[in-house]
């Protein structure tokens, strides 16, 4: 028995890990690996592992992060089962199918401007092959233990993380011993809105979780929503665009939600608010689907108050490119709302390009950054933002908004570790999150009583 950590090490993008058990391959996840271009793309064609070999695929939940990279699997080769949960089948449905035309849009963008004697960028998958993806995913619903070979069965748990996410328990049997493997995914946090809270695995023998925020702890959600009141107000007063880069799973439907609430406490002015993503309009829609995942607050708007959670007086969704391009033309004082969350795609970049240049306007990153992303440059001060080869300057008003993250932090993740197995600790490996918060978080979980703590190496095998 052996488990090998392809993604997600020592970096918070790009999640693959694989467990073998008597000679069958099962993979955890297959994200799409986030940073320098050039990096990113050789990666993402390029499994470290034969996909022909691999057995089967367990996802966690569809962020692209954990489920991106799928169709190219399937591409090269890989013929098993995808198993998940039903909110995640059905958001993987919108999403990978967002991604593969996103994927043909920039890199038909991009070709038109490419210097004579470059290679052109090819798409790193097609529709196609997302077609075939999702022909071979399976529903599972929460709590419901069933096999994915003989010899490993799996149930999963509500991650709390997004709708539909999971953390996943494998049961495995090898030459007469038995070893329960627990897989986090991404952990999410408790009280957080629209979705549950997360539910713990039992009895883990070997742990494999992120730590995203691993190094520290979230400011309160009232704080955060006060402070994005606040800014809200700030850039109305002087006449500016927010532009805010959100993830359309999860991020935007928190954020619409939070901006409903202070809508209704009267706390914002009547600024107009665009969320403007076509695959966003779609996963809410997925959302509007599965009222299974909400938590109670959320179902005391729906049932209650006969309200829609992700719709109010202020809010528009915006779906064709037209609607898009009128926003760049817009005069008023706006805010919009668009994917991707770390700007490295999608219409978000186009709003950059035509906001970023103005003093007025306000930049709003709402959630984790990753290295070498445009999100992370601009978080960090970049005078300059390379926007489709273009170099634009940075006049823009640039913020983080703490606490709108849907990870655990630390004290939370701690807490979900402890209950994992109350017993002892087990063999725990630290995934999804950078290297300096990883070994931050590996002191901090051996002071709390948990000895036997690993970062693993990219690509490394351990016995199980």
């Amino acid at each position: 028995m052996r488990i090998t950590f392809h993604g997600a090490v020592r970096t918070v993008t790009g999640s693959q890990h694989m467990l073998e058990v008597n000679g069958r391959r099962i993979l955890l996840d297959c994200g799409l690996y986030q940073g320098k271009r050039a990096d990113a793309n050789r990666r993402n064609a390029n499994f470290p592992y034969a996909a022909k070999k691999v057995d089967a695929l367990v996802l966690s939940h569809a962020h692209m992060d954990h489920a991106g990279n799928i169709p190219n699997l399937v591409k090269q080769g890989f013929s098993g089962n995808i198993y998940t949960t039903p909110a995640s089948r059905d958001l993987c449905s919108v999403m990978l199918l967002d991604s593969a035309h996103i994927q043909l849009r920039d890199a038909e963008f991009i070709n038109k401007r490419r210097r004579e004697g470059e290679a052109p960028i090819l798409p790193l998958y097609g529709i196609a092959e997302v077609q075939q993806a999702l022909k071979q995913m399976i529903s599972v619903p929460y709590d419901r233990p069933f096999p994915v070979t003989p010899d490993v069965d799996v149930v999963f748990r509500d991650a709390g993380h997004i709708l539909g996410s999971a953390s996943v328990t494998l049961v495995a049997r090898e030459n007469g011993r038995t070893v329960r493997v627990g897989f986090t995914g991404d952990v999410g946090r408790k009280e957080f809105p629209v979705i549950r809270d997360p539910e713990p695995m039992e009895n883990v023998d070997l742990l494999v979780t992120e730590c995203t925020y691993g190094d520290r702890l979230h400011c309160p959600d009232i704080e955060a929503e006060g402070k994005l009141a606040e800014l809200v107000r700030k850039v109305h007063a002087r006449g500016g665009v927010i532009v805010m880069p959100a993830f359309a799973v999860g991020r935007t439907q928190s954020v619409v939600h939070h901006l409903h609430r202070l809508f209704r406490g009267g706390k914002l002015p009547r600024i107009p608010i665009f969320v403007d993503s076509p695959l966003a309009v779609n996963v809410t829609s997925v959302y509007k689907l599965h009222p299974e995942c909400y938590d109670e607050e959320t179902m005391r708007l729906v049932n209650d108050d006969h309200a829609d959670p992700f719709g109010f007086a202020q809010l528009r969704y915006t779906q064709s490119v037209e609607e898009s391009k009128k926003l760049n033309s817009m005069t008023e004082s706006a805010m919009i709302i668009s994917a991707s969350g770390m700007c490295e795609a999608g219409r978000v970049l186009h709003h950059l390009r035509n906001r970023i240049g103005d003093r007025r306007n306000l930049v709003l990153l709402a959630g984790f950054q990753a290295e070498h992303t445009l999100g992370r440059r601009l978080q960090e001060g970049a005078p300059v933002a390379k926007i489709y080869g273009e170099e634009l300057p940075v006049r823009a008003e640039i913020q983080k908004l703490e606490g709108m993250s849907a990870h655990a932090d630390r004290d939370g993740l701690v807490a979900y570790a402890q209950a994992c197995n109350r017993k002892r600790s087990p063999q725990t490996y630290l995934v999804h999150g950078e290297e300096s918060v990883c070994h931050a978080f590996e002191q901090h979980l051996r002071g709390q009583g948990f000895d036997r703590v690993t970062v693993p190496v990219e690509g490394e095998g351990y016995e199980v």
